[in-house]
């Protein structure tokens, strides 16, 4: 597993394994403990797993949780999503950027989103399964959603947005969500 840190996003990494393939499938190693720690990162600091699964079309953020925030190691484990991560650090020297990655199955990659940023992602098959690994326990009090579709970001999502969220959908716009966290 080869661990590469995304230039756009500080603290940001993609965790490339290395698929065995055989007339049967693949095998993929998708968490290595070693290669965590080999960039700086606590793998014992991640404390709950999710999936979610979307249809074609389905946009899901952007979130984030105020206070401490959330770090997270987000991978499409079928199907292929667009994906999405906004540093919204006020002491980040990439502040207000965002970067964007096509995660699918077929690459089984692993995006490590650092606290303080805002994720959300697009299914681009019918179905995407997304896996999380999160380092604290979910506080919905905590949960900060920003509009997908906020002009001083302009994400280039790829598709029209078939399904969201009534949250999603009425999220206020990024001033907005940083006045309510206080930044």
């Amino acid at each position: 597993m080869k661990a590469t840190e995304v230039p756009a996003i500080a603290g940001a990494f993609l965790f490339e394994p290395t698929p065995h393939t055989d007339p049967r499938g693949f095998f993929s190693r998708t968490f290595d403990a070693d290669v965590l720690r080999s960039v700086g990162l606590d793998p014992n600091a991640f404390v709950q797993d999710s999936v979610s699964r979307s249809a074609r079309g389905v946009l899901r953020g952007l979130h984030l949780r105020s206070g401490a925030g959330e770090a997270k190691l987000v991978r499409c484990s079928y199907g292929r999503i667009f994906d999405v991560v906004v540093d919204l650090r006020p002491d980040s020297p990439t502040y207000r950027a965002h970067a964007s990655f096509e995660l699918s199955d077929r690459t089984q990659v692993t995006l490590y989103v650092p606290a303080g940023c805002a994720h959300g992602f697009q299914a681009l098959t019918e179905p995407a399964d997304v896996s999380y690994r999160i380092d604290r326990p979910h506080d919905p009090a905590e949960d900060v959603t920003i509009a997908h579709d906020d002009p001083e970001l302009a994400i280039p999502w790829p598709l029209p947005a078939t399904s969201m969220s009534p949250r999603d959908r009425e999220a206020p716009g990024l001033a907005v969500a940083l006045k309510q966290m206080g930044r």
